[in-house]
C-alpha cells in the first residue's frame, strides 16, 4: 500500500493521477488549476505510477509530489509556464496599474518580479463563506487566473489545498519557522471569541489561538473582506458568537481590505504592492489602503449628475429608473461608502451594482448589516455636492462660505435638472 508523505504542499500540486495499480491513497484530485511541472512517483514493487513522463520508481513504499519553481521569482515561474517575456511585461505594467503605481512605476515592478522570490504565503479560513476566495479567483487580467496564485508560495489553505489532517497542520508550523518575518498572512473570516472560542475550531484549535499563531512572526498581516475587517454578518445584532475583526486580535498593523467580497483587482493590487515595495500601503483611519478606499462610491458614481440635479428613481419600475436616475431614494449608501466599485468595477470591468440598476448596500462599511433596511434612504439628506475622504468627513466651513456655495449649488442643480429633463424629452421624441 502506498502512504502519503508529510510534506509542504501548496495550490499547484492539485492534480489527477490515475494509478493504474489502485496502490495510491493520496487524496489526487481532478485537475483545478494549471499545474507546475510535476513529477509522481510511485513508490513500490508495482511500478511507476503517474501520467506523466517523469516518474519513476524507488523501492520505500511512499508516493509523493515534486514540483519545479519553488523558491523561483515571478518572472521564472511564468517563464516556466511558457509565457513570453512580453506578457510577462504587459503583466507588469498590469500590476503597476492596479497597485496605483501607474506608468512610472512599472519598472519598479518589472525589477521586483525578475528578482525576487515569491513569499511564503498563509492564508486563513475562519467565519466566513469564501466569497473572498472566489472573488480572488476571478481577476480580471487573464495572467492573474493562471499566474497569480503561482506568484504566492501558496503553502497552506484550508479550502484549496491538497493535504489534509496532520499533513496540512505540518505545511502551517512548517512555513512559519522557516520563513519568520518573511511570510505574509492572509485572513478570511472573523474570530469568534465567546464560549472560549468553541464556534469555530481547526485541527482541535480554536481560531483565536491559531491566529495568534500565525500572525506573530508575519511580515504583514491582510484581513481580506468584511468579515475580517469589521466582523460583517457573523458580528451583526446580537453577535451570539462574539465575533471579531482580526485588527483586534493581533498587536501588530492589519491591512483591512473589506467588502462582501472585496473586488478582485483591489486584492491583487494590495498583494502587488507588498510584493514590489516590500511596504504596507498608505492606509486611512480605518487602516484601509486609501488607493482604494479614499473616496465615496457616490462621488465617482456616473449617475452622480442626476442626484446633484434631484433626479430620482421613485420604485423599481418608473421612468426614472429606466432612465437611470440616482437610486438613493431606494436605499443606496454610495453617499457614505468608500470603496472603489464604480472606478475599477468587477467582471473585467464590466458593471457594479448600481450600474447593474441596484443601489449599493454598503457591504465595506462596519455595521453595514445593522444599519437599516437596505432599501430605505438614510435618514438625512447629504445635500449637494458634499466632497470629502475617509479622513476629513465633517470638516467645518465658515457660515459665509457656506451661504455662498450653498447657493451656488442651488442655482447650478437647477440648470443640470433642467438640462437632463430637456436631453430625455428629446431622447422620448426620438424613440
Amino acid at each position: 500500500m502506498c502512504n502519503s508523505v508529510s510534506r509542504r504542499v501548496s495550490l499547484w500540486e492539485v492534480f489527477l493521477c490515475k494509478c493504474p495499480w489502485n496502490k495510491c491513497d493520496v487524496a489526487h484530485s481532478d485537475l483545478l488549476f494549471a499545474v507546475r511541472t510535476v513529477q509522481c512517483i510511485h513508490r513500490g514493487p508495482d511500478g511507476a505510477c503517474s501520467d506523466f513522463d517523469t516518474a519513476a520508481w524507488v523501492p520505500d513504499g511512499v508516493c509523493t509530489v515534486s514540483e519545479v519553481g519553488m523558491g523561483h521569482s515571478i518572472w521564472q515561474s511564468m517563464e516556466q509556464k511558457g509565457y513570453s517575456r512580453r506578457d510577462f511585461l504587459q503583466f507588469c505594467a498590469a500590476a503597476a496599474t492596479v497597485a496605483g503605481l501607474g506608468q512610472t512605476g512599472v519598472a519598479q515592478v518589472v525589477s521586483a518580479f525578475e528578482k525576487k522570490e515569491k513569499p511564503a504565503v498563509v492564508w486563513m479560513h475562519f467565519q466566513e463563506c469564501t466569497c473572498c476566495s472566489e472573488s480572488f479567483l476571478r481577476a480580471s487580467h487573464p495572467i492573474v487566473l493562471d499566474v497569480l496564485l503561482d506568484v504566492l508560495d501558496l503553502n497552506y489553505t484550508e479550502t484549496l489545498m491538497a493535504a489534509s489532517g496532520f499533513q496540512a497542520e505540518k505545511c502551517l508550523s512548517d512555513t512559519i519557522a522557516k520563513n519568520k518575518g518573511k511570510y505574509i498572512v492572509l485572513v478570511e473570516g472573523a474570530v469568534p471569541t465567546k464560549e472560549d472560542g468553541v464556534y469555530c475550531m481547526i485541527g482541535g484549535k480554536t481560531a483565536e489561538s491559531i491566529l495568534q499563531t500565525v500572525a506573530k512572526d508575519a511580515a504583514a498581516v491582510v484581513a481580506w473582506g468584511s468579515c475580517a475587517s469589521n466582523g460583517c454578518v457573523q458580528a451583526a445584532k446580537p453577535n451570539p458568537t462574539g465575533a471579531t475583526p482580526i485588527y483586534k486580535l493581533v498587536d501588530k498593523p492589519v491591512i483591512n481590505v473589506p467588502g462582501c467580497p472585496p473586488i478582485a483587482d483591489v486584492m491583487m493590487g494590495v498583494v502587488t504592492h507588498l510584493l514590489v515595495l516590500g511596504q504596507v500601503p498608505a492606509l486611512d483611519s480605518q487602516n484601509r489602503p486609501k488607493e482604494f478606499y479614499g473616496r465615496r462610491v457616490h462621488d465617482t458614481c456616473y449617475r452622480r449628475a442626476n442626484y446633484d440635479a434631484g433626479l430620482f428613481v421613485e420604485s423599481w419600475d418608473d421612468d426614472g429608473a429606466r432612465k437611470g436616475y440616482c437610486l438613493y431614494k431606494m436605499g443606496c449608501k454610495g453617499p457614505v461608502t468608500y470603496n472603489a466599485c464604480s472606478v475599477v468595477k468587477w467582471n473585467d470591468g464590466t458593471s457594479y451594482p448600481i450600474q447593474s440598476g441596484h443601489g449599493c448596500i454598503g457591504c465595506s462599511e462596519a455595521g453595514f448589516w445593522d444599519n437599516g433596511p437596505f432599501y430605505q434612504h438614510l435618514p438625512s439628506f447629504p445635500g449637494f455636492g458634499i466632497e470629502s475622504t475617509a479622513d476629513t468627513v465633517g470638516t467645518v466651513v465658515g457660515v459665509a462660505t457656506l451661504v455662498g456655495v450653498a447657493a451656488h449649488a442651488v442655482v447650478t442643480n437647477v440648470r443640470k435638472r433642467k438640462v437632463i429633463a430637456e436631453v430625455h424629452a428629446e431622447d422620448q421624441k426620438e424613440s
